[in-house]
C-alpha cells in the first residue's frame, strides 16, 4: 500500500472512530434511561467497532512496510490477519448479545419487561441512518485502495446498521404490546453479525492461502496478453491473491525463429502492460515458449 492509500485508509479509519464513539455512548444512554435492551446490545456493537477500527489501523500501517530480509516478498498479508482478528471480534460480539436476549426470552417473565421509551426508537432511527453512511463511506475508500482490511470494516458498519434495524423493530413492537420483541431483535442482530464475520473471515482466509482471482479479472488478462504484438498464445496462467495483491505467473507461446533480444522484448510488453493495467499485481512473471515446441521447453525471462 503507497504512502497516498494509506493516508486514505488512516482518514477513513479516523472518522470511523470518532463516530462509533459518538454512536455508542448516544445509544448506551438511550437504552438505559429508554429501558431497551436491545438498544443497549446495540451500543455494545458500536462500542465493538471501536476495537475493530484499531485493529485496521495496525493492520494498514504493517501490511505497507516494505519488503526486508525475512520478509522478501512484503508484509501484505499482515493486513489479513488483521481481518481475521476483527472477525473474530464481531463473531464473540455477536455471540453475546444473542446469549444475552436467548435468556430473556427463555425467562417466559415477559409482563416484567419494560417498556423501551421514545429516546430508544429515536436513537434506532438515528443510528441506522448513520451506520449506512458510514457502510459506504468506508466501502469506497476500500475499493479505491484496494484494503480487504478496510472492506471488512465497512462490513462491520453494514451489520451494525442492519442490528439497529432489529432494535427499531423490536422497540417499535414493544410499544406496540409486545415487550418480548425487544430481546428477540437482539438474537436476530448476533445472526446478522455473525453472517459478517463469516464472510469477513472467509475472505482473508482465500486470500492467505493463495486462491486464484476471479474468472472474469483472468479473462480479462488473456485478452490484455493476446493483444500483444509478439504473441501467438498463452500456454499457461496462473494467478493467486497475495493480501491485497496479485500476483501473476504466465507462459506465452512467440516465434520460435526470433532471437532471444526479440522475445525478451516480447516478454516485457506482456509485463509492463498487465502491471499498467492491473494496479494491483504486485508481480508479474513471464515465460516464452517456442510456439511449435510447447510448455515444456521453455526459455524465463
Amino acid at each position: 500500500m503507497d504512502e497516498q492509500n494509506q493516508k486514505t485508509a488512516m482518514r477513513v479509519s479516523t472518522v470511523s472512530i470518532a463516530v462509533n464513539l459518538l454512536l455508542s455512548v448516544g445509544k448506551l444512554l438511550a437504552g438505559i434511561f429508554g429501558r431497551s435492551g436491545a438498544m443497549i446490545s446495540d451500543a455494545v456493537h458500536s462500542a465493538s467497532d471501536v476495537f475493530s477500527t484499531f485493529i485496521v489501523i495496525v493492520g494498514v500501517r504493517v501490511s505497507a512496510k516494505k519488503s526486508d530480509t525475512h520478509h522478501p516478498y512484503g508484509h501484505e498479508r499482515l493486513e489479513c490477519v488483521a481481518s481475521i482478528i476483527l472477525a473474530t471480534v464481531l463473531l464473540v460480539t455477536g455471540f453475546g448479545i444473542g446469549l444475552g436476549g436467548l435468556r430473556t426470552v427463555l425467562s417466559a417473565d415477559y409482563e416484567h419487561l419494560a417498556i423501551p421509551g421514545r429516546m430508544a426508537l429515536a436513537a434506532a432511527v438515528i443510528s441506522i441512518a448513520v451506520k449506512e453512511w458510514m457502510y459506504w463511506y468506508t466501502r469506497a475508500a476500500a475499493k479505491k485502495i484496494n484494503s480487504g482490511a478496510l472492506m471488512a470494516d465497512a462490513w462491520h458498519h453494514r451489520s451494525d446498521s442492519l442490528s439497529s434495524v432489529g432494535a427499531l423493530i423490536g422497540i417499535a413492537g414493544a410499544r406496540m404490546g409486545y415487550p418480548l420483541l425487544d430481546p428477540a431483535a437482539s438474537i436476530v442482530i448476533s445472526i446478522f453479525i455473525a453472517r459478517a464475520a463469516y464472510e469477513i473471515f472467509m475472505d482473508a482466509v482465500n486470500k492467505m492461502v493463495d486462491r486464484a482471482c476471479d474468472a472474469e479479472t483472468e479473462e480479462t488478462i488473456r485478452g490484455l496478453v493476446l493483444g500483444q504484438e509478439g504473441v501467438l498464445g498463452i500456454d499457461r496462467l496462473m494467478t493467486r491473491l497475495f493480501g491485497a495483491k496479485i500476483y501473476v505467473d504466465m507462459e506465452i507461446a512467440a516465434d520460435g525463429s526470433r532471437t532471444l533480444y526479440e522475445t525478451h522484448a516480447i516478454a516485457e510488453r506482456v509485463h509492463d502492460a498487465i502491471e499498467e493495467h492491473f494496479p494491483e499485481v504486485k508481480h508479474c512473471m513471464v515465460h516464452v515458449n517456442p510456439a511449435s515446441c510447447g510448455p515444456d521447453k521453455d526459455m524465463e525471462r
